[in-house]
């Protein structure tokens, strides 16, 4: 098993990043020929997905996401929490977040990912601009 983190740092509210280079970077790096990748992100308000690559639709998620989670709703998260001793303004990030989902998987064939043409990796920030860690774990099979 080998792993190694990416460390992002996003500079919108919300933005959607292709990580696909940085992850066969990993993969490449790990020697491992035969076996499968995992991609996880270590936060709440953000999210991993997998989609084709185009501003357009880019544009098109992030704006159903924003129907399914509207920023002027009275949200119970939006409050003084005791745990945090301040005010917890990211409800949407964290719905967001779990939409998108927080990993995605790849097999791995002859050291190369086996993914679709238009298939790309997203890491998907929801409550930025923040420094982020996303996980990759390669594992033999």
């Amino acid at each position: 098993m080998f792993v190694k983190a990416i460390h992002l740092c996003t500079k919108t509210y919300v933005e959607m990043t292709v990580i696909t280079p940085l992850v066969e970077d990993i993969v490449a790096e790990s020697g491992i020929r035969n076996g499968m990748v995992t991609v996880q992100t270590k936060h709440t308000t953000t999210g991993i997905t997998v989609n084709e690559a185009l501003e357009c639709l880019e544009s098109d998620i992030q704006y159903a996401l924003s129907l399914f989670a509207p920023e002027d709703r009275p949200y119970c998260h939006a409050r003084i929490l005791p745990d945090y001793g301040s005010t917890a303004g990211n409800p949407t990030g964290h719905l967001k977040a779990m939409l998108t989902g927080n990993h995605c998987h790849f097999l791995i064939q002859d050291g190369k990912m086996i993914r679709g043409g238009a298939q790309e990796i997203y890491f998907c920030e929801f409550d930025g601009p923040a420094q982020r860690t996303v996980l990759v774990m390669v594992e033999e099979k």
